[in-house]
């Protein structure tokens, strides 16, 4: 197996979280269940001062929510722009490729912990994917 597709796959991957966190960003607020109307008023009826601004707990939730869509978007692109280059430039796909690793790995382990197995499968099979890959590029030169 080569190094491009296990990258490629993790890619993927993280299309799939992509377009599931974005999914879930866009209707979190959208329930029936009564318990949870009233916390999410909660969250957005009481401001408090930060840094220079006024924001809600749910200000930040939805912001925090928001920032991970392009960082999701920035590791697909990268991850594409990596297994193009893996066959040429292994040793800079190998370098390229360990702090992305560590990064989804880190967010499969949060994930687990704080929100649910679906979403920190797709990180920790990206992170694991690309430590193969990595793998596999140390293999190629030696």
């Amino acid at each position: 197996m080569k190094a491009k597709l296990l990258i490629r796959i993790a890619a993927v991957l993280i299309l799939i979280h992509m377009l599931g966190h974005g999914f879930g960003h866009f209707t979190w607020q959208n329930t029936d269940n009564p318990v949870k109307q009233e916390v999410i008023k909660q969250m957005f009826s009481h401001e408090f001062h930060f840094m220079g601004t006024m924001r809600s707990m749910g200000d930040y939730y939805r912001g925090y929510s928001l920032l991970l869509l392009p960082v999701y978007a920035m590791s697909i692109v990268l991850l594409w722009l990596i297994a193009n280059a893996s066959d040429t430039q292994r040793r800079l796909s190998r370098q390229l490729l360990y702090p992305i690793a560590g990064a989804y790995l880190f967010f499969g382990a949060i994930e687990l912990t704080y929100f649910f197995p679906f979403a920190a499968a797709m990180s920790l099979g990206a992170g694991l994917l690309c430590v193969g890959a990595i793998l596999l590029l140390n293999k190629w030169n030696h």
